[in-house]
């Protein structure tokens, strides 16, 4: 009784908001798109886990209202191209009111700005496309500038359609000079814009409120995230490696749903009736469900019809690869199943490498991600997905195969699981503490308890700026117990620990009534969305982790044995980069024992890596492309003079045939001729000097310079 009274006396409230709402969200030229009653509730919901539940114990005042504001018209028009210096003077209104808003759930003035901003996006496009066919002159001497993201706001719709002329005039010019005719070019310039268009109009209440939501977590800190239903399924997934549908990766093309890759082992695989390429014009559910036409559909709503639990039937209407859109279509029957992601998750391969005389086998093993499937390992699944577990079975591989050493491979591996961190460091230690966690409360040490070890050899671990989180995590502990080497160049500095909230934990009261609410799609038809958990999910910062050394990784994070130069500067990539991260700070060293002393062995280690630096050519050829791609990066505009930009890429072309002939001089290849197409090359010398080291490494191991204690 007590429920259904406080169910009316919900949908009274919320009645009450929508007939006077604080901010009229409309705005001509755009959708219109509304707050619905459920957002609002997740809104207020995540202000009181924010401030309840948050490591840093926020306050949301009018100081994070400012900021909120800021963050929001940065993440919606971040290149300054669009809104104009009359619509950011209109939001200033909002300065100081979007704390009390979020607290009260009322996101009216949120959407009106989501509004604003669609509306000037459309009209852009609308105006491009109607410039297309209008003259240009290429001879002038313009410029375009690109990215205007430190310039002044537009002044003026004058102001804008200027910058939109030559925006146009750069892409026809671009087009102009791949070498299309003119009539053609401006034909498939229309269709970009119009294709962008028709996404725009797609967008719905959902997409607004996530770019709002991002806005106010990522102003408390930038790793924790609000995620919709279907982009906390999405993430979920990610995680777990694992999915439950026909095993297909599909892309938008034209507005039609384009079969873009088929994954190995699943239905699709199996049954071998679907194609790369093929067109997906129709989806039925089960054996005699009706197939509903999904052409001009947003790609998530129809992947959200084709994925499913496994064991169900679903049916495709297919227009096969190569056919015209108009061809009589083919019905594809298939049965759901799970899907794991193996290309995604870790894999080997193995090197010989010769140093000093001596060939050594090292097996290099690719570690994309900290991945778990949590539901199967709650569940009991014996088989459930992990990093740990497929890293096991590789090293037992390896070991088969003889290596001489192990090299894990972390570059642009941003994280995960922290339990995994733990664990795998546990495959290469007897036992021990791997990482410390502090929270507001209290430090704990994370052990890796048991005293088995899979792999005792030498062990090097590569890394890069892109190496985060659970990576950064395991490269310390390795680097702390001297377990083995690490190279590469300064890591990502996330030292943050995230928990995934769902918060149909928190909402579940209303639940029954937020259920019956609707949403009516741009195909007419309502639906309710099914798709990950109900009212989404937060990823909240709720600690920071700290090396067995005591350091924080936060700002810093791991600094290598072996370093390279770094390509991404620290001011632009990385933790030192965000505005609102945590900061960097120490803590009393966990108890542990390192396995060896290898101080003198990676002193000699960076002579000899140093000595090859210096004879190195690809060395040399790094750093002259560090030094061109800082120039490129500080560049925000493009001449708009035929001859110059065809001069500019002909100098450029040469350069870069130049280096490539250079390259395959030393290793003994015939030179390319201009406009010849070379076969990809797989060379990566940042792994190829890393396995040199981890051959200086093994030797001096070899010879007794060193041993492992555990």
């Amino acid at each position: 009784m007590l429920k259904k009274m406080f169910l009316a006396l919900f949908i009274l409230a919320f009645i009450a908001c929508a007939a006077e709402p604080r901010v009229v969200v409309d705005v001509e030229g755009s959708a219109n798109l509304k707050p619905d009653p459920s957002q609002s509730l997740v809104a207020r919901e995540l202000v009181k886990i924010i401030e309840g539940a948050h490591y840093k114990k926020v306050k949301v005042n009018d100081s994070l209202s400012s900021k909120i504001l800021d963050k929001y018209i940065n993440q919606l028009d971040q290149g300054r191209s669009y809104l104009l210096a009359s619509d950011i003077k209109s939001f200033e209104k909002y300065r100081l009111t979007f704390d009390d808003d979020l607290r009260a759930g009322d996101l009216t003035a949120f959407f009106h700005i989501f509004n604003v901003f669609q509306a000037r996006y459309a009209d852009r496009l609308k105006y491009s496309m109607s410039q297309v066919d209008k003259p240009f002159d290429f001879t002038k001497n313009e410029t375009f500038t690109y990215n205007r993201e430190k310039l002044p706001w537009l002044a003026s719709i004058e102001a804008s359609n200027e910058l939109w002329q030559k925006r146009v005039k750069s892409d026809l010019l671009n087009l102009k000079l791949s070498g299309g005719d003119a009539a053609k070019n401006k034909e498939t310039l229309k269709t970009r814009y119009k294709n962008l268009l028709s996404q725009t109009q797609k967008l719905n209440n959902e997409d607004a409120f996530q770019v709002i939501m991002n806005s106010f977590t990522e102003t408390i800190d930038p790793h924790t995230n609000y995620f919709i239903p279907q982009r906390a399924q999405a993430f979920n997934e990610e995680m777990s490696r694992t999915f439950e549908g026909i095993g297909a990766s599909l892309q938008l093309e034209n507005e039609v749903i384009k079969i873009a890759a088929i994954v190995p082992g699943g239905p699709a695989f199996k049954a071998k009736t679907l194609q790369v390429n093929d067109k997906i014009i129709g989806v039925a559910q089960g054996k005699d469900g009706e197939f509903e036409d999904v052409r001009g559909w947003r790609l998530d709503n129809s992947v959200s019809k084709i994925k499913g639990p496994r064991g169900t039937v679903v049916r495709l209407k297919i227009i096969p690869a190569g056919q015209e859109i108009s061809s009589q279509p083919k019905i594809v029957t298939l049965v759901r199943d799970k899907v794991v992601m193996e290309d995604q998750s870790a894999k080997k391969t193995i090197k010989t490498i010769t140093e000093g005389g001596k060939s050594y086998k090292i097996g290099v093993i690719e570690v994309p991600a900290f991945y778990m499937n949590f539901k199967d390992y709650q569940a009991g699944d014996p088989n459930y997905k992990s990093t740990t577990r497929d890293v096991r079975r590789i090293l037992d591989t390896l070991k088969r195969e003889k290596v001489d050493g192990i090299v894990i491979d972390l570059r642009t591996n941003g994280g995960g699981s922290l339990m995994e961190a733990i664990e795998l460091t546990g495959l290469f230690i007897k036992t021990g503490p791997v990482v410390q966690v502090r929270n507001p409360r209290s430090t704990e040490v994370s052990d890796d308890d048991d005293p088995s070890i899979s792999w005792t050899g030498p062990l090097g671990v590569m890394v890069d700026r892109f190496s985060a989180s659970a990576s950064e995590i395991f490269a310390a502990a390795i680097q702390d117990y001297n377990r083995g080497i690490v190279m590469g160049t300064q890591t990502y500095g996330k030292g943050t620990v995230q928990s995934a909230l769902d918060l149909s934990r928190y909402i579940s009261t209303v639940d029954e009534f937020l259920n019956k609410i609707k949403t009516t799609d741009k195909t007419g038809k309502t639906t309710t969305a099914t798709q990950g958990p109900r009212f989404g999910q937060i990823n909240l910062t709720i600690a920071k982790f700290y090396r067995i050394n005591g350091s924080s990784t936060q700002h810093k994070g791991v600094i290598p044995d072996i370093q390279f130069p770094m390509i991404f500067s620290a001011d632009k990539y990385g933790e030192s980069s965000e505005p609102s991260a945590l900061p960097f700070d120490s803590i009393s060293p966990a108890r542990y024992t390192p396995v060896a002393d290898l101080t003198p062995v990676k002193s000699q280690l960076i002579k000899l890596h140093e000595n090859r630096m210096k004879e190195s050519t690809e060395y040399k050829y790094l750093l002259e492309d560090i030094v061109e791609f800082r120039r490129r990066e500080s560049e925000n505009e493009v001449t708009l003079n035929e001859a110059k930009l065809k001069k500019e890429r002909e100098v450029q072309e040469a350069r870069n045939l130049a280096r490539d002939n250079q390259r395959r001089a030393l290793k003994g290849l015939p030179p390319l001729k201009k406009g010849e197409v070379k076969k990809a090359d797989d060379y990566d010398f940042i792994q190829d000097e890393s396995l040199k080291t981890m051959a200086d490494f093994i030797r001096l191991n070899q010879a007794g310079q060193f041993t492992m204690v555990y």
